[in-house]
């Protein structure tokens, strides 16, 4: 039995919990928070240990999932991963480049999995889509939220607009070459509306908005190549395949436009990242959602954030 625990167990990282207790092949040791009453109250729940100090379980477990704010990852990850211990951390990996690159260092040093809690990646309609691409050519994404309370430790960017980086740098193969951003706060004093132009060295274009003050939910990625358009909905978790069929034509000859929709309406993204998690550490492989590519997505994104904050009119290539 893999022996594992959840740090931090808050809104999401109960659902780590969850996800954990449902697997065969894993003991949940125990689950912490500062907050005493509530790792208590998760414990009790999930019928675990509770413990208020992450200092007190590392010694027991082979890997942890990392659910704290982003403002005590370096910190928290730092201790456990200098204890031998395999880490899932949700995103963002840190706020900071340099811490980032500390924490990846040093899990390669002791051989350790570090993966990314970038979950929209294990989407089915985005796992699906990825594998059709072949050269995507424009890209344009939509992460619309209701507004809510959790997640305003970090701006929109860094909340929402993350997850679309992710996929994005994963689906181009393509340094960036420019990125152009605007944003403004809404209801909080950080950026809750933020919209990017990201250009590849290739000629890839993307476009992505990302808001937590939206009347409506929205998570949809659309890319066109040239022989085909596709329109993925994470939200209802749905690929739309749009191409020219190579048989039928109209009466004028022109070629006709064939739909495929598939929907995966029964798949749990979330589980299927601690399965790829736990399956990793187990295997000794490299998670699919590296410390490395929460670490790409972070440069992009606190580019954006950089310019939003300083109105920036003078788009520069990143370096």
């Amino acid at each position: 039995m893999l022996k594992v625990a959840v740090i931090g167990v808050g809104h999401l990282g109960e659902f780590h919990v969850q996800k954990y207790k449902a697997l065969s092949n894993v003991e949940l040791v125990g689950v912490v928070d500062t907050n005493g009453e509530r790792a208590k109250e998760i414990a009790a729940r999930y019928h675990t240990r509770a413990y208020k100090d992450h200092r007190d379980i590392v010694g027991a477990v082979d890997a942890v999932s990392l659910a704290v704010t982003t403002e005590q990852h370096f910190e928290v990850a730092r201790e456990v991963l200098s204890e031998k211990v395999h880490m899932l951390i949700e995103k963002p990996i840190t706020y900071d480049l340099t811490e980032a690159d500390a924490l990846i260092r040093m899990a390669d040093e002791k051989n350790l999995v570090l993966q990314v809690g970038l979950v929209e990646r294990f989407n089915p309609a985005v796992v699906r889509l990825e594998a059709l691409l072949n050269r995507p050519v424009f890209v344009e994404s939509h992460r619309m939220n209701l507004f809510t309370t959790r997640g305003l430790d970090v701006d929109v960017v860094l909340d929402l607009m993350i997850h679309d980086l992710d996929i994005i740098l994963h689906m181009v193969p393509s340094a960036v070459k420019e990125v152009h951003a605007v944003g403004m706060p809404v209801i909080t004093e950080k950026t809750d509306i933020a919209n990017a132009r990201i250009i590849f060295e290739d000629g890839t274009a993307a476009n992505l908005t990302a808001s937590r003050v939206s009347g409506k939910m929205l998570r949809k990625i659309r890319v066109f190549q040239p022989d085909a358009y596709f329109s993925a909905d994470c939200g209802k978790r749905q690929l739309t395949v749009i191409r020219l069929d190579g048989e039928r034509r109209d009466a004028h000859n022109f070629p006709q436009v064939a739909t495929k929709k598939d929907q995966y309406a029964e798949s749990d993204p979330l589980a299927d990242e601690i399965a790829a998690f736990v399956r990793a550490v187990r295997e000794g492989t490299e998670p699919m959602v590296t410390g490395r590519d929460g670490r790409n997505a972070l440069k992009v994104a606190l580019n954006i954030i950089d310019q939003i904050e300083k109105g920036c009119k003078d788009f520069k290539p990143i370096l």
